[in-house]
Parts: structure tokens; C-alpha cells; sequence
């Protein structure tokens, strides 16, 4: 099982409350962690990554513990902590400006 933290605002979009949690099928990655909240949450599909391209959306970045996996392939195996629900995959709304 895999614990994923959405920001507020994609929890009230997919109807969640609280950390999600998914089965995810095969080698835990980031690729594989979002095709499985995709599927389970359609209304998040578009959200994260570009429809066409899969890349990251640019004010969404991913976390892992405590390091930032936003620019790491989406297929590098995430860390065992996270594959094995000890740590939450944290899904975070960027912040910009002055």
C-alpha cells in the first residue's frame, strides 16, 4: 500500500479526505504511483502531468522522504520507505512569487 498526501484543493477535486492510499501494481515509481491515483481518481487525470506528454505540470512538485523527486525520472524506483507505506509520496502545489 502506498500513502500519497494531496494538496487540499486535488483532495476536494477527487472527493478525498485525508492521505489516499493505493495498491500499486509492479515496481513502485513515480509513473506507477500516479497512473494508480489516476485511476482510481479520474478527475485528478490532467492535473499533475500534460495529457499528451506525461511531464509534471509546472506548479506541481513531488516529494519522497524529504527530498524533492519532481525533476527525477518518472521511472527511478522510489525510495523502499515510500514502496512499503513507512513514508508518504507528498504531492505539492508550488508556490511562486515575491
Amino acid at each position: 500500500m502506498i500513502r500519497v498526501v494531496l494538496p487540499a484543493h486535488l483532495r476536494l477535486l477527487a472527493h478525498a479526505e485525508g492521505e489516499v492510499h493505493l495498491d500499486v501494481e509492479g515496481e513502485v515509481t513515480q509513473r506507477s504511483v500516479l497512473n494508480a491515483l489516476e485511476a482510481r481518481y479520474p478527475q485528478l487525470s490532467g492535473t499533475l502531468r500534460d495529457h499528451v506528454t506525461q511531464q509534471r505540470r509546472p506548479f506541481v512538485r513531488f516529494f519522497a522522504c524529504s527530498e524533492d523527486w519532481s525533476h527525477e525520472s518518472p521511472d527511478a524506483p522510489l525510495p523502499e520507505a515510500v514502496a512499503t507505506g513507512v513514508e508518504p509520496f507528498l504531492i505539492v502545489g508550488a508556490v511562486a512569487g515575491g
